[in-house]
Formats: structure tokens, sequence, C-alpha cells
């Protein structure tokens, strides 16, 4: 099961620190408000829903550590120390709780899934591209055989 925790807590890192990144210590005070949800970025929302998943299976004692390691993570974004602090108390509870380990597997988007996020103006995403060019007065070259 260790090596499946490991395996699930990387899955679940970039969404973890999007959450983190977008919503701070308030993930877990902030009710949950349609508009909000739909106004965030998708991989952040699903870092927040499971972190508040862990959250609300913790004790009193256990919420709290979890939201120091939140809040300290969001006030130090580059400090590795202050995720790596996150990523253990997350770790550790998905190790104590097998139901709480499968509800996080279950908010990852499947693997091998595609998600693309794209904003801004002439933003593009895709999940293949070759070339893309989405300036003004672009000349595009194409290689030489």
């Amino acid at each position: 099961m260790s090596a499946e925790i490991v395996q699930l807590l990387e899955q679940a890192g970039p969404y973890l620190s999007a959450a983190v990144g977008a919503y701070g210590a308030t993930v877990f005070s902030r009710a949950e408000d349609a508009a909000v949800e739909a106004a965030a970025d998708a991989t952040a929302s699903v870092g927040r829903r499971i972190l508040r998943a862990v959250w609300h299976r913790r004790d009193d004692q256990g919420r709290a550590a979890l939201e120091t390691a939140v809040r300290e993570a969001a006030e130090e974004p580059a400090e590795e120390d202050a995720a790596g602090a996150l990523r253990q108390l997350i770790k550790r509870a998905l190790r104590e709780d097998a139901e709480l380990a499968r509800e996080v597997a279950g908010l990852l988007p499947a693997a091998g899934g595609v998600t693309v996020n794209v904003s801004g103006k002439r933003a593009i995403g895709a999940q293949h591209i070759g070339i893309a060019v989405s300036g003004d007065d672009a000349t595009i070259h194409p290689p030489q055989r």
C-alpha cells in the first residue's frame, strides 16, 4: 500500500500546489461557492477538494497541523521544505485511512487523461500541436526537406 500512496501523492501534487497557490489558507474556511469554483482553475479546484477531503477526516489536532502546513506552503511557495511538510501530512493521512485514499484517487482525473488549461488573450491550448501562432503578422516557414 505504501508504494500506492506515494504514487497517489505524486499524481495529486500538481493539484495540491495549484490549490495552495490559488486559495492559500482559505481553502478550508471558505464555503464552497459555485461561482468561485467555476472561475477557479480546474486544477486548483481538484486540489481544493483533495485538501478538504483530508481536512474533514482529521481530528482537531490533525486539522490544525494541516491548516498550518497549507498556510506555510502558501506564504512561501518557493520553499521546498514547506511543500514537503504538507505532502508528508497528506501522505500520513492517506496511509492511516484507506477510505480517504480511495476518495482522493477518485477525485483525480483518470491516468492518461488530458487536461489543458488555457487563459489569456490569444492563448492556445492543445494536446498535440505542430505549429501554432497567435500573434499578428507572423510568417511561418515550413522546414526544408
